[in-house]
C-alpha cells in the first residue's frame, strides 16, 4: 500500500522527518538517514528549509526518494514563492512520481541564516491547499485548464497545544474544507492537553499523526518552553535530562519518546518523529516496537 492508501487503512502510521543538507553531499540525507528507516516507516517528510534556514530543496530529494523507492512526503512553504511558482512546483512534484504533500506557511526570514531577504506569503497554507486541490480538479488558480492533472495526498499542520486551543481547532476545519487529508502535530510533551485536543478534533474524522521531538538536553527543551508556541515540555522530562550525565542522555531521551508515543498510540492514527539532527532514529522506533 502506499501513504494514502495507508491513511484510508486504519493502519497505526509512522512518518519520519528527512533534512536536506546545506550544501550537494546527497549522499548524508539518502543513505546516512532515509535507508537505514527502510521498511520502518511508512512516509519520510522532507523539509523545505525549515527555520528559514538555506538548504538544498525539498523537490529534488522528494524525487530521489521515489526514485530509491522510499516514500516522500514532500514539504512546501508559502515563504519564498510566490503563487505561480508554488503552484509550477506542485506539478513539477507531480511528474517527478510524488503523491504527498505537507502544506506549511513557513517559518519567518528573521528566524533563519539569511534575515536579510525579502519574504513571499503570497499565500498562506489554507490557500495554497486550496490551490493544490484545484489542481487536482485540472485548473489552475485561475481556473485556466491543465492539460492532464495532478493526484496528490494533501497534509497539514496542526498545534494541539497552542492557546486558545479553539483557534487551533477553527484553523484544522479550514484546512480540511480546503483539500487537507491527514495531519501531523507539533511536538507533544504533554499527553494531558493532547489527549483533551484529540477528543475535540475526532469530530473531524481525518487522520491526525502526534509529533516527537527527541530532546538532546535540557537546555533545549528550556529554549522550546521559551520560544515555540504551543510547545511545553514538563518539568519531570527537564529534570530527567539535566541528570542524566552526558553519556545517558540519548538513552534517557529514548526512553522519553517511548513513553509518548505509547502514550498517544491509543489517541490518534500514527506518530511522526523530527529528529532535527539527531542520529537515533532508529534506535527509538526499535524501543517502542514500531521498527
Amino acid at each position: 500500500m502506499n501513504f494514502s492508501e495507508k491513511l484510508e487503512s486504519g493502519k497505526f502510521l509512522v512518518t519520519c522527518e528527512v533534512a536536506p543538507i546545506k550544501g550537494v553531499n546527497i549522499a548524508k540525507v539518502l543513505d546516512e538517514e532515509a535507508e537505514p528507516l527502510r521498511g520502518k516507516v511508512d512516509g519520510f517528510n522532507v523539509t523545505d528549509m525549515q527555520s528559514s534556514v538555506m538548504r538544498l530543496g525539498s523537490l529534488p530529494v522528494c524525487h530521489l526518494l521515489a526514485q530509491r523507492g522510499l516514500e516522500p512526503i514532500f514539504q512546501i512553504t508559502c515563504r519564498d514563492r510566490n503563487g505561480i511558482a508554488l503552484q509550477s512546483d506542485l506539478l513539477s512534484a507531480y511528474v517527478l512520481g510524488i503523491r504527498n504533500v505537507l502544506v506549511l506557511t513557513g517559518d519567518y526570514v528573521t528566524l533563519g541564516d539569511h534575515p536579510e531577504t525579502k519574504p513571499v506569503f503570497d499565500l498562506d497554507s489554507v490557500s495554497l491547499l486550496k490551490v493544490a486541490s484545484t489542481l487536482t480538479e485540472g485548473k489552475d488558480m485561475k481556473g485556466n485548464e491543465l492539460d492532464g492533472k495532478p493526484e496528490f495526498c494533501l497534509g497539514a499542520v496542526v498545534n494541539p497545544g497552542y492557546d486558545p486551543v479553539e483557534l487551533q481547532l477553527i484553523k484544522m476545519e479550514k484546512k480540511i474544507r480546503a483539500g487537507a487529508k491527514f495531519f501531523q502535530t507539533q511536538a507533544i510533551y504533554d499527553l494531558e492537553t493532547f489527549e483533551k485536543f484529540m477528543k475535540e478534533a475526532e469530530k473531524f474524522k481525518v487522520p491526525v499523526l502526534g509529533g516527537i521531538i527527541p530532546l538532546k538536553s535540557a537546555g533545549m527543551a528550556k529554549y522550546m518552553n521559551e520560544h515555540i508556541a504551543g510547545i511545553s515540555v514538563p518539568e519531570k522530562y527537564i529534570r530527567m535530562m539535566a541528570e542524566a550525565k552526558k553519556e545517558e542522555r540519548v538513552k534517557t531521551s529514548i526512553q522519553i519518546s517511548v513513553e509518548l508515543i505509547r502514550g498517544i498510540k491509543s489517541l490518534c492514527r500514527g506518530v511522526h518523529i523530527m529528529p532535527m539532527g539527531w542520529k537515533h532514529a532508529l534506535e527509538l522506533l526499535a524501543a517502542t516496537e514500531l521498527a
